[in-house]
């Protein structure tokens, strides 16, 4: 993979500064872009620029070169370019976090953790508390603790999931009202009655309704028969499962779909299901109420056997006109392919609204089993992926029996 290094010349969208050197003379256009090339190409001859980096931005160019001026696994990168680097040591890399938190915006600083735990193979390091601590905290970082849980010493356990934590709470609190008020107005449609009080009345439907009763000359409907909406929170009105595949590549759904998972078991109207699987089936629907717990409950990696995980949700059914299976699964399947479409075949027969996401996450469609994908389409359970923004709507029209509101699939790759 190519790993592109990030603009050291980005502005902080947080503060709206430019990370450039503290200077008493603004800089000239030509000087500054001369500035911008050097940070950008590293290398201790300027790269034929010219610019000698002095202070913050030499100190910039050492945190970059301590990361991108090796080849992943160690080698030096052509030309001799960057040839710093952050070894193993975990004081170096503690002390080179800090660097990096204090020279680039939130933003950079998450890609560069991401490209450092992958080029540099650092993810040994993260099972020090010390390390925890420096490293900012985001989803990404979160799935990477998650495949390291069942070596994790214990010593470091208990700040692991403080940073856990810390992501999920901030997810939970970007998401969770609009979900919960998405859902429940979806819920409150989806219980129609015929004799409504008036401010129960679905003016929409009842006007739909009743166009045959159309009178010109008034240019009125005359609205004999009303459609409105019940009061969908006082009973369980539907049962959600979601089913989530564990595999090391839907890290980032997983967390996403935890956090969901509580925010719907957090609703009385809906009585929810969260199955993890691999090539074992987990039900965590007793954790939901931390979805901290739920994370740790996750074992990330390891084969998929989708079949086997439907076969369990299936058996969980109780109210199949009444039930939203969503499965989020890039459908590599290491079970039986044609049991498992049979499966959703039945569940859909039953009168399950079913749901395929590829990915929960805001990173577009990842690579994912093209044939599985249009079997499923075939059966009426379009697959693709969903960001965390979209996802109450869509789970609004699954519960509301109407079509799903699918983003345009070339867009994602």
């Amino acid at each position: 993979m190519t790993h592109t290094t990030p603009d050291p010349t980005a502005t902080d969208t947080a503060t709206g500064s430019t990370p450039a050197t503290a200077t008493t003379t603004a800089p000239t256009p030509e000087a500054e872009r001369l500035r911008r090339w050097r940070l950008v190409l590293g290398g201790g001859g300027a790269d034929g620029t010219g610019c000698e980096l002095r202070g913050r931005d030499a100190a910039m160019d050492g945190a970059l070169a301590s990361l991108y001026g090796r080849e992943k696994g160690g080698g030096t990168a052509p030309g001799g370019r960057r040839s710093a680097g952050l070894g193993a040591s975990a004081p170096g890399v503690a002390r080179w976090l800090g660097d990096i938190r204090t020279y680039f915006p939130s933003s950079v600083v998450q890609v560069m953790q991401r490209d450092a735990i992958d080029r540099l193979g650092l993810s040994a390091l993260l099972l020090e508390p010390e390390m925890l601590e420096a490293v900012e905290a985001d989803v990404h970082l979160v799935g990477t603790l998650l495949s390291l849980n069942k070596v994790m010493p214990e010593t470091t356990k208990e700040t692991a999931r403080a940073v856990v934590r810390k992501v999920v709470e901030q997810v939970e609190k970007k998401l969770a009202q609009r979900t919960r008020a998405t859902l429940t107005g979806a819920l409150d449609r989806s219980a129609r009655i015929s004799r409504p009080r008036h401010r129960d009345i679905d003016w929409d439907r009842t006007i739909r309704a009743n166009l045959k009763n159309y009178l010109p000359e008034y240019r009125t409907v005359v609205p004999e028969r009303l459609i409105g909406y019940g009061r969908a929170a006082q009973s369980v009105k539907k049962d959600v499962v979601l089913c989530i595949d564990q595999s090391g590549s839907m890290a980032a759904s997983v967390v996403y779909a935890s956090v969901f998972g509580a925010v719907l078991a957090s609703m009385r109207a809906l009585d929810t299901r969260l199955v993890v699987f691999d090539t074992s089936v987990v039900d965590l629907t007793d954790q939901l109420d931390d979805p901290v717990d739920v994370l740790f409950g996750t074992q990330l990696g390891g084969g998929t056997d989708i079949n086997r995980a439907l076969a369990y949700c299936q058996s969980r059914i109780t109210r199949p006109t009444e039930t939203v299976v969503v499965l989020i699964s890039d459908l590599y399947e290491g079970g039986i392919r044609d049991e498992m479409l049979k499966r959703v075949a039945a569940m859909k027969a039953s009168g399950v609204q079913f749901v395929t996401l590829l990915a929960l996450s805001d990173e577009g469609a990842p690579a994912y089993d093209r044939d599985h994908a249009a079997a499923l389409a075939a059966l009426g359970a379009p697959a693709f992926a969903c960001t965390p923004d979209l996802f109450p709507d869509v789970m609004a029209a699954a519960i509301e029996k109407r079509p799903l509101p699918i983003p345009d699939m070339a867009e994602q790759r």
